[in-house]
């Protein structure tokens, strides 16, 4: 790390990606990392909050890793790792939660949210998962952290143990804020249009993979929802062809009112294919260097083991500095 501001960014590998996963985080990421030190963590542990087949958890790690990789994540520039291989992640959790009180996890909306979802799984895990996110932020004293409105609580509950434990034993964890990058229009089903876009939508036609092939984009596309009347243009009561909208001008660059302005008098079926060719043009690349990467999987394991060890040694740092401010004897070496 070089001296910049420290910024931490997680997605469990839970499955493929939707394109708004790709425009609310990954794409960024590239010039973030200019900007800051950076560290990737793929968030795997955290997925056993739910029920995972085994061979799918893995399978799908690997292939997040190389659609990290394949969007222009630079392992040189960054720190990309598996949140299961620094083992300092799990240890701290149990510090913090010494400094954690049940009330104030059993409040958290998530936690109520997933029991309701997964009422035959309600597990300790689920309940502890803010305290292991808070870990996993505080252990690399990371300055900002880029969260999502689901996350917002989360974050808190972070800043609070931070303060709490600095309060109990003096000054240790950075107090870590908000990341708010570039405010990008938020990305809707393709089919109902004023739900979010989520890859867990039972009609696969509502969202856009990252691993979809053009042709499936294309018809994706033209299948997608529109309104009334025959205006391409903004309007609350125009809520599909809003959304595509702000897709394309997301994905060619534009602004909303140019895009409005470049399909003034078009039919919703030529914007429809617009769209698509827009979208296409961007995730098929991405796609074709992510399976390129797949298919040398020894490669994918080096980068994450160089990836854990960088990761390993700043983690070290903190908790070597929690386990004496808290009392606990170092461990001599023979």
């Amino acid at each position: 790390m070089d001296g910049k501001k420290v910024i931490l960014s997680g997605i469990q590998p839970s499955g493929i990606l939707t394109i708004g996963n790709y425009l609310g985080a990954i794409r960024n990421w590239g010039a973030m990392q200019d900007e800051y030190d950076c560290l990737f963590m793929l968030a795997d542990l955290h997925t056993l909050t739910v029920k995972q087949d085994p061979a799918c958890l893995r399978a799908n790690t690997y292939e997040l890793t190389a659609l990290y990789l394949a969007c222009g994540l630079d392992p040189v520039k960054s720190v990309l790792f598996l949140q299961s291989h620094v083992s300092a992640h799990t240890e701290l959790t149990w510090i913090l939660n010494t400094v954690s009180y049940p009330g104030e996890l059993s409040r958290m909306t998530q936690f109520k949210d997933k029991s309701l979802k997964h009422a035959d799984n309600i597990n300790m895990g689920l309940m502890d998962y803010p305290v292991l996110m808070a870990a996993d932020i505080l252990l690399y004293q990371a300055d900002v952290v880029p969260i999502g409105a689901d996350q917002k609580q989360h974050l808190e509950l972070t800043r609070d143990l931070a303060i709490r434990f600095n309060n109990r034993y003096s000054e240790t964890f950075k107090v870590p804020e908000a990341y708010i990058g570039k405010v990008g229009a938020k990305i809707y089903s393709l089919q109902e249009p004023d739900k979010k876009m989520s890859k867990s939508d039972e009609n696969v036609n509502a969202f856009i993979s990252m691993d979809d092939d053009t042709d499936t984009i294309m018809r994706k596309f033209k299948r997608a929802v529109t309104d009334s009347g025959s205006e391409i243009r903004r309007a609350e009561d125009k809520p599909g062809i809003t959304n595509l909208i702000n897709i394309y001008s997301l994905f060619a660059n534009k602004t909303p009112e140019e895009t409005e302005k470049e399909f003034d008098g078009v039919s919703y079926a030529e914007f429809k294919m617009r769209t698509g060719e827009a979208v296409a043009a961007v995730i098929e690349p991405i796609r074709a260097e992510k399976n390129r990467l797949l298919k040398d999987k020894g490669y994918i394991d080096q980068l994450l083991a160089q990836g854990a060890e960088k990761a390993e040694y700043l983690a070290n740092k903190t908790l070597r500095k929690v386990y004496k401010k808290v009392g606990l004897l170092p461990r001599v070496r023979i």
